[in-house]
C-alpha cells in the first residue's frame, strides 16, 4: 500500500516533465527529485505516509514513473496513457483503465489527476472554477501552495478528511 501511495502521488507530479513532441508518448527528458505523501487516518485506514526519490517524465495524459529507495534501487514503477495506467511493484502488475481509478482502488478514494499537471506547473487547471489566493489557489477542494515554486518545491493539501499532503522537492526549477 505504501508503494502504491507514493507512486500515486509521484503521478500526479506529470506537469513537473518537460513536454513531449505529440506523438511520441512519455518520451522526453526525465524530471527528478524527492516527494512526501501523508494521508491522514480515516475510519478506513490508519495514517500513510512515505518519502522517496522519483525519476518522471510525460504529463498527466501519459507518461512514466520511477520511484527509488534512498540507496537507488527501484520501489516501482508506473506507466500511463490514455485508456490505461499500469503499477509495476514487488507485488506484481496491476492493470488500471485510469490514474483516477488506480489512486481509488490504491488509496481508497480517487484523488483530482487531470488536475495536477496544471496545478504543478503553477497554474490552475482550466475544467474547473478556482480561487486565486496569496499563497497559490484553491481548486477542486485543494489548497495548491506556489510561494516556493522558484526553490522547486510545490506543495498540495487537502484538508477534507482524509486529509492529504504532497509535498516535492525537484532537483532542478520547475518549468
Amino acid at each position: 500500500m505504501r508503494t502504491a501511495c507514493a507512486l500515486l502521488a509521484a503521478a500526479l507530479l506529470g506537469a513537473c516533465a518537460t513536454p513531449r513532441p505529440p506523438g511520441q508518448p512519455g518520451e522526453g527528458p526525465w524530471t527528478s527529485g524527492r516527494i512526501s505523501v501523508r494521508i491522514e487516518a480515516s475510519a478506513m485506514q490508519a495514517v500513510q505516509g512515505l518519502s522517496a526519490s522519483f525519476e518522471l517524465r510525460g504529463d498527466g495524459a501519459s507518461g512514466e514513473l520511477r520511484l527509488i529507495s534512498p540507496l537507488g534501487s527501484r520501489l516501482a514503477a508506473a506507466r500511463w496513457a490514455p485508456g490505461l495506467a499500469v503499477l509495476d511493484s514487488p507485488q506484481g502488475r496491476q492493470r488500471y483503465a485510469t490514474l483516477d481509478e488506480l489512486s481509488s482502488q490504491t488509496l481508497g478514494e480517487a484523488l483530482p489527476l487531470a488536475a495536477l499537471p496544471a496545478w504543478l506547473s503553477g497554474r490552475p487547471w482550466p475544467g474547473a472554477t478556482h480561487t486565486v489566493n496569496d499563497a497559490g489557489f484553491e481548486q477542486l477542494g485543494w489548497r495548491v501552495l506556489l510561494a516556493r515554486r522558484a526553490e522547486g518545491l510545490i506543495e498540495a493539501r487537502r484538508d477534507a478528511p482524509p486529509a492529504v499532503q504532497v509535498r516535492v522537492r525537484l532537483d532542478n526549477e520547475a518549468p
